[in-house]
């Protein structure tokens, strides 16, 4: 039982059995938000029942991420500068590898932008003296796709 929630926010349709679970839980409920579809799926009955128990349902969009900083955010971004693959930041940090894309994308303006990753020149360089794709993959230690996408677009 938690008496100090007032407000929450549910992701499945609201049932009579779910209502008395929620009040069970939250004695002091004042609010319950949900995604429009949650809403719209919910029966008009239980919500009139909820709103003559002074308790508000309303939609409302709770999308994506959390954007408060984490606490290894910091560590993240410096392993990223110096060099580190999402995947090994992900295996460091014993987070996810959607977690670390998200935080790098969040915080792409605190890294260091000016860096290039690949030498696309010298890619094409070596194809032109006759190395094949993945010859060139080995020696510049880069992904053969990313050989081939140079190749093709660049």
């Amino acid at each position: 039982m938690d008496e100090d929630v007032t407000s929450i926010h549910i992701t499945e349709v609201l049932s009579s059995l779910k209502i008395m679970d929620l009040l069970e839980e939250y004695p002091n409920l004042e609010k319950i938000t949900c995604s429009p579809s949650v809403y719209n799926r919910t029966s008009n009955k239980y919500i009139e029942a909820l709103n003559q128990l002074d308790i508000a349902v309303v939609k409302e969009y709770h999308w994506g991420a959390s954007k408060k900083p984490c606490d290894y955010e910091e560590e993240l971004l410096q392993l990223a500068s110096e060099g580190y693959k999402a995947a090994e930041i992900a295996e460091i940090l014993d987070i996810t590898l959607n977690r670390v894309y998200y935080l790098l994308r969040r915080n792409k303006t605190k890294l260091d932008t000016n860096t290039k990753k690949y030498d696309y020149y010298e890619v094409k360089s070596l194809k032109d003296s006759g190395l094949k794709p993945k010859e060139i993959s080995e020696k510049l230690n880069i992904p053969i796709r990313t050989v081939y996408y140079i190749l093709n677009n660049k």
